[in-house]
């Protein structure tokens, strides 16, 4: 049956005028723009919406593809350009292309266009339609995402990714080009965990943020400033002439560093301790170049604070060194391969003695003993001296009671124990301190627990805290290597230790006279102001022993007295009890003092 359009001219009219109504509606109703772009005429139709969203006025004419592909981003008009020729040879199944258009507020849009060539004979193209859509909000939103994989959240400066990104362009670049130099700093901010203790993280946040800003001001708009986390920052300096640039960049950043900051009233100073890599062919990976920079860092921060060290492949052999004894301390904790040896501590008064300090001791299976002041520090930094110490705790108090059950109730006797920094901050020292009280049956005023001043000055808020709860448990407190840090009196007053010790740098020179001899004479005055005790440590002369008994020193140990010894020898000299000739003591050795 004959459709009724084909032979009734209004009918046919009709549903052309429903159809175009139809489509108007559609345009009006879509979000996105129409075109209609007519090949052979060159005219092209821009919809109400497609001028809507670059901020052309409805009723200005605007039918010109030049002006449309005028508005291309510069650096997108070459890609528009290309998609659109491939799709008009035939070469793609249609035109689908994400550019910039200029909007005419002067700003540019991020657009999608879409569209399909008509073809005469299935082959030459007469026209081409699409449409038009805005994607502003989902590239900036992308760009955001993009941004914040690749940068600090913090500091706004790159983070580890994009800078291993960079380091890399570098490496390769610099091996097409032998004469492009790079370097890698790789700094740490000394003593920041300070300043997150002691005045929180927020101002710990903000310091960060004003250390980066003054890292900015040190490099040139080509290199990069990067933070890796916490306070870690690396550089990366490219394209430079002379090969001592990146060490004046790192003296730039000490002399930048160095104003103080001020943190909402609290005055800062922040110093960095600073490892410098210079770039080099044998470098195969990022990696390897930022490895060294970290290993010259340590060297670094080995010096103190404020030093930059430039890497030495020398240095390769202490990092692997002490990888090596870091695992070998490990399997000695775990196999109980260390020891403790005991240092007598002698009344200055009677000569007796009157406690010990427990050191620990390691003779390694291959190279022989090594000394304390070797794996303490490799333990403090690897978090092994949290099971190294509650050990040395647990077998000093029961050596001790082993002792003190031979000893008369009313005899006095003490073992001092050393707690580091890491344990008074990272390990339950409170329970392991009661732990060993209690499995070795050791009287709490009999255990001494020695803590550096720094340790307590750089810790000043859990330190506090810990160390009133183990008074409760009524351990003797001794403030170790007094004199050689901050010296607070009012921190002396507000966590009454027990006990001073006198650092060995001033009793070897004591004996002297002079400026060490009044140091020891005012340390041992406020102690006594105080009603604390004092012990010298490092006594080595019968000279310096006849200074401290004159300066009115409690105790002391040192090799004039012994050098540390293994459990049963010490348990000889306690048997013994006198280390001293009564020859030495002065007048008044009758009005002793006792470690309590």
């Amino acid at each position: 049956m004959d459709d009724p359009a084909t032979t009734n001219p209004a009918i046919a009219a009709a549903r052309l005028q429903e159809s175009e109504e139809r489509y108007a509606l559609a345009a009006r109703g879509a979000n996105d723009g129409l075109w209609d772009w007519d090949l052979l005429r060159g005219a092209v139709y821009f919809s109400p919406r497609w001028k809507a969203m670059l901020g052309i006025p409805e009723e200005r004419a605007f039918s010109d593809a030049a002006e449309w592909l005028g508005r291309v981003h510069p650096d997108d008009r070459a890609r528009v350009e290309a998609a659109l020729a491939q799709h008009l040879e035939g070469r793609t199944p249609h035109l689908e292309v994400e550019h910039r258009l200029r909007h005419d507020d002067g700003g540019f849009r991020w657009m999608l266009v879409r569209g399909l060539a008509v073809r005469q004979d299935g082959s030459r193209p007469t026209r081409i339609a699409g449409s038009l859509t805005d994607i502003t909000d989902r590239k900036v939103a992308e760009e955001k995402l993009l941004h914040d994989a690749l940068h600090d959240g913090l500091t706004g400066l790159p983070n580890r990714s994009l800078f291993m990104d960079r380091l890399s362009q570098a490496m390769a670049f610099s091996r097409r080009n032998d004469s492009h130099r790079y370097a890698v700093l790789f700094l740490d901010i000394d003593r920041f965990k300070t300043v997150n203790e002691s005045l929180g993280h927020f101002q710990g946040d903000r310091l960060l943020v004003a250390v980066a800003r003054r890292l900015l001001a040190c490099v040139r708009d080509g290199d990069t400033v990067a933070r890796l986390g916490g306070d870690e920052f690396v550089i990366l300096l490219e394209d430079f002439l002379d090969p001592q640039e990146p060490l004046r960049v790192a003296t730039r950043i000490h002399d930048e560093l160095a104003p103080a900051h001020d943190l909402d009233g609290n005055v800062v100073f922040a110093t960095a301790s600073i490892g410098v890599a210079m770039g080099d062919r044998e470098y195969q990976k990022p990696l390897e170049i930022l490895r060294d920079a970290d290993t010259a860092m340590y060297q670094a921060k080995d010096l103190g604070r404020a030093h930059h060290v430039v890497f030495q492949p020398s240095m390769h052999a202490r990092a692997r060194q002490l990888l090596q004894v870091e695992a070998d301390l490990r399997r000695a904790i775990d196999r109980g391969g260390l020891h403790l040896t005991y240092q007598p501590v002698v009344s200055l008064a009677s000569g007796a003695v009157a406690g010990c300090e427990a050191l620990c001791a390691w003779d390694h299976p291959t190279r022989g003993p090594i000394p304390a002041s070797e794996f303490i520090p490799i333990a403090e930094e690897t978090g092994l001296i949290v099971p190294l110490g509650e050990w040395v705790l647990r077998e000093a108090c029961r050596a001790a009671k082993g002792w003190t059950a031979r000893l008369a109730a009313n005899e006095t006797f003490s073992i001092a124990v050393n707690i580091s920094a890491r344990q008074l901050l990272d390990a339950p020292l409170l329970d392991h301190v009661r732990a060993a009280l209690a499995e070795s049956g050791l009287d709490g005023p009999r255990l001494r627990l020695e803590v550096t001043e720094s340790v307590i000055m750089e810790h000043v808020g859990p330190a506090t805290l810990l160390l009133n709860q183990l008074r409760n448990l009524h351990v003797h407190l001794l403030l170790d290597d007094f004199g050689t840090g901050y010296s607070s009196l009012g921190y002396l007053h507000n966590f009454r230790f027990d006990t001073l010790k006198i650092d060995r740098s001033f009793v070897s020179r004591s004996d002297q006279g002079g400026r060490q001899a009044e140091i020891v004479r005012t340390i041992v005055g406020l102690a006594r102001a105080l009603s604390m005790e004092v012990v010298a440590e490092g006594v080595e002369t019968g000279q310096q022993v006849a200074q401290l008994q004159q300066l009115g020193c409690d105790f002391a140990q040192g090799f004039f007295f012994s050098r540390p010894v293994a459990a049963d020898v010490f348990g000889q000299m306690l048997a013994e009890r006198r280390l001293l000739p009564l020859v030495s003591m002065p007048p008044q050795a009758n009005a002793s003092r006792t470690v309590k």
